[in-house]
């Protein structure tokens, strides 16, 4: 789901049963107050070996190894900030424990969920959980936490193949997020994307749009891979 404009863009969490995310998502969590930080990182291996009689060595590349999503977002059931759930402060032990049940172990698939993480034009990353800590801030006197902050740990779960075309910031392979700027048109996003402005249907039926000669400025269209 797209946030329209001036509505919040959630941080979003999807789970899946197949390493290959052909399987329909079996949950979801939101994040109601953004991530103050994230942080993405990633090693290049090389081979620096040395030949004999040598003062240097040549950094042969060897691969890209999976890269690391680090996430920090707080859950607050103050009410202080005016994020409310259905009229009430946001129950931040509930919520804890969906982050849980999204992320961690699956007893159909006997090991932890596939993961899709996204927020705003940040490219959809495929993923698993790797560590996560949660510290609550807060208490009500009879013991109820108010406030928790939730670090996570993800690491990338692309293929070889997927995770070449990351390197390429316009692969048509992946999913990308683009914000719509006054004179964007749709055709045209597709040729920068795709190469090909008559995607622009495809793009269009994705986003539910019945007006695609004129986008929205500050909205945010999905552009699915090809083939998808």
């Amino acid at each position: 789901m797209t946030a329209t404009k001036g509505e919040l863009e959630k941080l979003r969490i999807e789970c899946f049963e197949s390493p290959d995310y052909t399987t329909p998502s079996t949950g979801r969590f939101e994040a109601y107050i953004n991530p103050q930080e994230i942080v993405i990182s990633y090693d290049v291996e090389y081979d620096g070996s040395q030949g004999a009689g040598t003062t240097n060595s040549r950094m042969e590349f060897k691969k890209a190894k999976p890269g690391d999503l680090s996430l920090t977002f707080t859950l607050d059931g103050t009410g202080a900030n005016g994020r409310l759930v259905d009229g009430k402060p946001l129950d931040v032990q509930k919520q804890v424990e969906l982050f849980q049940t999204v992320t961690g172990y699956s007893g159909k698939i006997h090991r932890t969920s596939y993961l899709k993480v996204a927020w705003g034009t940040l490219s959809i990353k495929r993923c698993v959980l790797k560590s996560a800590s949660i510290a609550y801030k807060l208490f009500h006197p009879n013991g109820v936490p108010l406030r928790a902050v939730i670090t996570a740990n993800f690491t990338d779960n692309s293929d070889d193949t997927t995770r070449v075309a990351m390197v390429q910031d316009e692969s048509s392979d992946l999913t990308h997020l683009r914000l719509v700027k006054a004179g964007d048109t749709l055709p045209a996003l597709c040729t920068a994307i795709y190469g090909d402005p008559f995607r622009y249907l495809d793009v269009a039926r994705v986003n539910g749009l019945t007006q695609f000669r004129r986008l929205e400025t500050g909205k945010t269209l999905i552009f699915p891979p090809l083939g998808k």
